[in-house]
């Protein structure tokens, strides 16, 4: 590990900026976007640009001030790790960096080493690969520290490849190396990478991402697998809270604006906002609402899922209740974004679809954009504008 002090002061945590989209399905981590975008994004429109990538990746971008940042891997074995930042306005590379991977770069043919979408406090980034690498930089690309977690714990991988995307909470960047056999949780501080704390997880390979619980002045961490979901400590892993009866190992629970937490388990569950000293407290459960690989979106009282068959249905996060369905052109693998009236959503073959979700009685699909490419990553959004990877380009797509 590399422990540059020069940056120690820069790593305090900043409360989050809200033009930005500092993580996995954004600030907030439930695909909600601030501010509007008009449903006639175009390819070709002067603000519009897309960029050749150095490599293939499933990673979501995320954008601090004017950077939009994005990891790809290259290579025979994708062993070559890139983290890249470019300009929001014109697409320009600001700045690559490339490692080498130190652990295993085994991954199924679909997915990609580059993986785990980074987390950004504002200050720096972090970046962490299916090869269980990790990096940290501040924004203008140099290195502050990095982590070959393979190193001290050789069998935290499995045969399809990490995905899990990490969140930052009280100084503490946490990661989930969950997996048929070494299975951890991680707590590493934020200015030098050390381990603050490891957490044992239930066995068994575990492709969801952590969520972030604001309470008051408090944040806690919600981690999911097969056995449910558990909100811990962020600064020292002990468990506050936990929900045991089972969750899925893909699409990951998402924490609703009234802060009821949505969790895949018998379809969509709900559950009363999890508090000190408290037992979940159900408050429905839907067996129709079972999303596929893309994790629920909220965007007021509606919460939206993709199943398997590409149907996109809306339901109220009240009571559960079904809105709507609409089946869209998929197969769908990313996870859906909105806005107060509008719902975004790519599938794999490079359709991004924008659907009307004003009403509470249909959806409709407004506009359809082929960027002719594979997608399998959730869009980001700044300023009007929405930023998508697809397997060879990274896009900007605007009115």
């Amino acid at each position: 590990m590399k422990i540059s002090t020069l940056f120690a002061t820069l790593l305090l945590i900043h409360p989050f900026a809200s033009a930005d989209w500092q993580g996995f399905r954004g600030t907030l981590g439930n695909g909600k976007i601030e501010g509007k975008i008009s449903p006639d994004l175009n390819l070709t429109s002067s603000k519009s640009w897309n960029i050749a990538l150095p490599g293939r990746g499933l990673s979501s971008p995320i954008i601090i001030d004017n950077l939009i940042l994005v990891t790809a891997s290259s290579g025979p074995q994708q062993s070559n790790l890139h983290i890249l930042a470019y300009n929001v306005g014109n697409g320009v590379l600001a700045w690559e960096r490339i490692f080498k991977a130190t652990g295993r770069t085994i991954c199924h043919s679909k997915t990609s080493v580059a993986a785990s979408t980074m987390v950004s406090n504002g200050n720096v980034v972090v970046a962490q690969f299916s090869s269980n690498d990790i990096f940290c930089l501040d924004l203008n690309g140099n290195l502050v520290w990095l982590r070959g977690l393979t190193f001290d714990y050789p069998n935290i991988a499995n045969g399809l490849g990490m995905s899990s995307s990490p969140v930052m909470a009280k100084g503490v960047l946490i990661t989930q190396v969950e997996n048929d056999a070494d299975s951890f949780t991680f707590g590493l501080n934020i200015q030098n990478g050390t381990t603050l704390w490891k957490k044992t997880r239930p066995r068994g390979a575990n492709w969801t991402s952590p969520i972030v619980l604001d309470q008051n002045s408090d944040r806690w961490i919600g981690l999911q697998s097969k056995e449910g979901l558990t909100f811990i400590n962020p600064s020292n892993g002990n468990e506050i809270w936990s929900y045991h009866e089972g969750a899925s190992t893909i699409p990951s629970s998402v924490v609703a604006e009234n802060k009821m937490v949505l969790i895949p388990s018998n379809g969509l569950t709900a559950v009363k906002e999890p508090t000190l000293h408290s037992s979940p407290i159900q408050k429905w459960t839907n067996n129709k609402l079972s999303p596929g690989t893309g994790s629920p979106a909220i965007s007021g009282d509606q919460v939206f899922v993709v199943n398997r068959a590409n149907v996109l249905t809306s339901a109220s996060v009240k009571n559960g209740e079904i809105n709507w369905r609409l089946r869209i052109k998929g197969p769908v693998s990313a996870s859906p974004v909105t806005t107060d009236q509008l719902l975004f959503i790519f599938s794999e073959e490079g359709i991004g679809q924008v659907i009307d979700i004003s009403s509470t009685k249909e959806g409709k699909v407004l506009k359809e954009l082929d960027l002719q490419d594979t997608i399998l990553c959730t869009p980001a959004a700044d300023n009007g504008s929405l930023f998508v990877r697809s397997d060879k380009k990274l896009w900007k797509l605007s009115p």
